[in-house]
């Protein structure tokens, strides 16, 4: 199903409207069970293309100027018949074959499952490479630098590394019981990721491939958001229905932003003003003063999920659990001003310049 309509604009300034037509980022969406991503153009939310053939994807990740989007498959293979997999069209299954990359045993946890992630040319959608991973992958991050990708594995324990210098498999990490969303610090020297079986965030050394510590992050973290000098997480403890604001250094919680219903994803705005949250379980938008701690709630059923703020902070794109479609959205009024018909459900969002 293709739709995009526009709704009414609910009172936005013409000044806005000129911001957000006047800048033009690609909004990469992932359709889960409809094994593709769709490419949107975020200036008129017309879709651009479809990439196809990426089996049950979930995590999905890139970082500006890097050449690559790094896909993750939330469901497990065959690792002796690498056939099986999704060739794109018009790729010899001989060249599709050459183009996964089994990772040394060596580096591999054993006794776990395998699944591919694939690594997709951000410009054109083309699969570069598919590397067999341990287990199914639920998020994906890719380093500021553009030199790493990781992968989270809830049903192995840890996430695996990928050098994306030379699109190979570089290791895993184990990080806690059903590792659920991971992020890179600024200077991509660490990656954080949250374990929702033991209430932790886990802070990686990269370079050195070892867990350096765990922060405590309430019951059951999911995602989270990075400030942009890596001194804070915001993780939202999902069930519980709150929002934790943690100071890395001292691995204390600052502050704890309550909404009474079951959370998903977040994002902080551009000039780390706002917070914003999906209220998943209650069907509505939040927005968080971070100066105030003030928290407005606009009604977006059914079911937000996903979202990312784009547009330098102009849009944020809100996906639905229960409807194929993602919200485009004003911030100040946090209203939806157009919808994205996708097909299957909309994941971790990515936009890129």
């Amino acid at each position: 199903m293709n739709r995009s309509r526009i709704l009414p604009a609910f009172g936005l300034t013409s000044a806005l409207m000129t911001a957000w037509a006047a800048q033009a980022d690609t909004v990469y969406i992932p359709e889960g069970s409809a094994d593709s991503v769709l490419m949107v153009d975020s200036k008129t939310g017309k879709p651009i293309r479809r990439i196809v053939g990426v089996e049950a994807v979930h995590g999905l990740a890139g970082a500006a100027g890097t050449p690559y989007l790094v896909a993750g498959s939330y469901s497990e293979i065959d690792p002796e018949n690498t056939s099986q997999t999704s060739k794109p069209e018009g790729v010899s299954q001989a060249d599709h074959n050459a183009h996964h990359s089994k990772p040394a045993k060596a580096v591999m946890p054993k006794g776990q499952g395998v699944s591919l992630l694939s690594v997709l040319d951000a410009e054109t959608g083309e699969v570069v490479r598919r590397i067999e991973v341990p287990g199914a992958v639920h998020h994906t991050a890719v380093s500021p630098d553009g030199r790493w990708a990781m992968a989270t594995h809830p049903g192995s324990g840890g996430v695996s590394v990928i050098d994306l210098s030379t699109l190979e498999y570089s290791g895993f990490i184990t990080t806690g019981p059903m590792p659920n969303y991971v992020s890179f610090s600024p200077d991509s020297s660490r990656a954080y990721v949250s374990n929702s079986g033991n209430g932790t965030l886990s802070e990686l050394d990269i370079e050195k491939r070892i867990l350096t510590r765990n922060l405590l992050a309430g019951e059951g973290p999911e995602h989270f958001a990075l400030s942009s000098d890596g001194t804070t997480a915001f993780v939202a403890d999902a069930e519980a229905g709150t929002v934790l604001r943690l100071d890395i250094a001292s691995a204390a919680v600052v502050a704890t932003y309550e909404f009474g219903a079951e959370l998903h994803g977040l994002d902080v705005s551009d000039r780390e003003e706002t917070l914003f949250v999906a209220v998943k379980g209650a069907g509505q938008l939040a927005a968080v003063d971070l100066s105030s701690g003030a928290i407005r709630l606009q009604q977006l059923p059914p079911a937000p999920y996903h979202l990312t703020v784009a547009d330098g902070g102009e849009t944020i794109f809100v996906s639905s659990r229960d409807a194929p479609i993602v919200w485009v959205v004003e911030p100040s009024s946090l209203r939806a001003i157009s919808e994205i018909g996708i097909e299957g459900e909309g994941h971790q969002i990515v936009v890129l310049p």
